[in-house]
């Protein structure tokens, strides 16, 4: 799936499933919150924290594609196209970093 086909179909599954969008700022929030699930995973299973029985069953993957669905909808309500947009932060980051990330030695 492209991320443009992503975007359509998370504009489908609203119209069809969701009966709108919610607004900007909910939306925001919602994300603020799934990416603070993702946070929770990582810090337990790859940091130094403990990881609960309960966490444990926890998917990564469900959890970031919950982050990519929230995002998608805030892309779609706001009129931003994630292709062109992803495309250009590439291109930034491929003329900005050029050599930066070889010549650190933090890196080696």
């Amino acid at each position: 799936m492209t991320i443009e086909q992503a975007q359509e179909t998370v504009d489908q599954w609203i119209k069809e499933n969701g009966v709108r969008y919610f607004n900007e700022l909910t939306n925001m929030a919602m994300l603020t919150e799934e990416v603070g699930e993702v946070a929770r995973i990582i810090a337990r299973r790859y940091g130094e924290q403990s990881e609960k029985e309960s966490d444990k069953s926890k998917d990564l993957g469900e959890e970031m594609a919950d982050v990519l669905f929230v995002l998608i909808c805030l892309a779609n309500q706001t009129g931003v196209n994630l292709t062109e947009s992803l495309e250009k932060s590439l291109e930034k980051k491929a003329k900005r970093d050029k050599d930066r990330h070889h010549n650190n030695p933090k890196l080696k």
